[in-house]
């Protein structure tokens, strides 16, 4: 009874996902954007990695790209299963999954697999597990829950803005230990906008957000392959064949890249001149074969998805689903700024970090979160939706019965 009782609610919830209804209906304008990212990175993935696994993968060419498309099925099954679960799942089990992510930082430094100096990896079998990635998912549902619980105190009191920081920077601290100073500024700007948009008072804000620079800034000063990669970022031709390489190769793919591209395939700087072509660099490989035109239109794509999480935000804030609002906008912020810092990076505009490219780059861990998170998204905005048809409908009810009443 129990498995046909499921299969019940799981035909209801379809009848509910009805595009006709354009009050129910995924929105097309999230969903459209995300399955373009989707289409270009295993487009862009192929493109990038063939020449490296045909030289490291025993001639197998297409190695990456299988394993890409696993791991995009696997995104697509968890994103359709978190697209079934009530906000209220997040919201209960959020401080629960907070702490699941820290246990998994700790056990990452014991038990991790080290690539190129650094702890970050879990095996499980033939994959692995990135801790990180899942814990910039858990964070923002525990301070979205956070803020739902302690708006007052966040509004009035100091301690309100103080408190989630220790949380916050528990878990930074956990990722400079592996070390990953890229997720680690991430999370903190992701926090501090979704406490600002929480109503944190501005003074407490502009203060926070100078001592968070501060110390990212010693934190970088105390390691010194962090203040090559600064001083590389300034002048990477000083040290072209050094520390600048990896960017003086990027800075080559977008300029052999002009216009229009060199054309799908015929990207020179994949050939084994630049590193991490199809994980944080994948974007400049992307940039030299479709060029501005392709550049624009990603970016374009990133910015329709930050428009509608800030969107279903503020509609969700009216219908008083605070945490989903403050959800939807850690959400947003998440994905579009590591989207920035890995396009900013990649064309030199800012430092190198070891951040992928939501949706496009390779890597199955930061592929699946990206996609769940996008899928609750998809569920505040079917929520919303549904609650502004019952207040409709209810606001109408209530005019007639008032206008019948006058008539009697």
């Amino acid at each position: 009874m129990s498995s046909i009782t499921q299969v019940l609610r799981l035909n209801d919830f379809v009848e509910q996902l009805k595009l006709s209804d354009p009050r129910t209906r995924l929105d097309p304008w999230l969903l459209g954007p995300v399955i373009a990212l989707l289409a270009i990175g295993v487009v862009m993935v192929a493109s990038s990695s063939m020449p490296y696994a045909e030289d490291h993968m025993k001639g197998n060419e297409f190695y990456f790209l299988i394993r890409h498309c696993i791991y995009l099925a696997i995104a697509l099954a968890s994103a359709v299963f978190a697209l079934q679960l009530d906000t209220r799942f997040w919201q209960e089990n959020g401080p629960k999954f907070l702490v699941l992510g820290i246990l998994l930082l700790v056990a990452v430094l014991f038990i991790g697999r080290e690539v190129n100096g650094s702890k970050r990896w879990i095996g499980v079998g033939p994959l692995t597990i990135q801790p990180a990635e899942l814990v910039k998912f858990f964070i923002v549902i525990y301070l979205a829950g956070y803020l739902v619980r302690r708006s007052d105190e966040l509004q009035t009191q100091i301690r309100g803005f103080i408190k989630p920081l220790f949380v916050i920077g528990l878990v930074v601290a956990f990722l400079l230990l592996q070390p990953d100073f890229g997720t680690s500024a991430v999370i903190l700007a992701t926090a501090l906008a979704m406490l600002f948009l929480a109503g944190a008072r501005l003074w407490q804000f502009i203060t926070l957000t100078g001592f968070v620079g501060i110390v990212m800034g010693l934190v970088a000063w105390q390691e010194p392959y962090r203040m090559k990669r600064l001083t590389s970022f300034l002048d990477p031709w000083a040290d072209q064949f050094g520390s600048g390489y990896q960017l003086v190769q990027s800075l080559i793919a977008f300029g052999r890249g002009d216009w229009f591209g060199a054309g799908l395939g015929n990207s020179v700087q994949k050939l084994s001149y630049l590193p991490e072509a199809h994980t944080d660099f994948v974007f400049a490989v992307f940039a030299e074969e479709f060029g501005f035109l392709g550049v624009a239109l990603v970016i374009t794509l990133f910015a329709i998805i930050f428009m509608k999480s800030l969107t279903i935000g503020r509609r969700a804030l009216k219908m008083e689903h605070y945490f989903a609002a403050y959800m939807s906008y850690g959400f947003g912020f998440w994905l579009s700024l590591q989207a920035l810092i890995n396009i900013g990076v990649a064309s030199g505009s800012l430092p190198t970090k070891g951040l992928t490219l939501p949706f496009i780059s390779y890597g199955g861990n930061s592929l699946i979160v990206s996609c769940v998170a996008v899928a609750v998204l998809l569920r505040v905005d079917f929520e919303v939706r549904r609650k502004e048809h019952e207040y409709s409908s209810a606001k109408q009810s209530y005019r007639g019965r008032s206008r019948g009443g006058r008539n009697e």
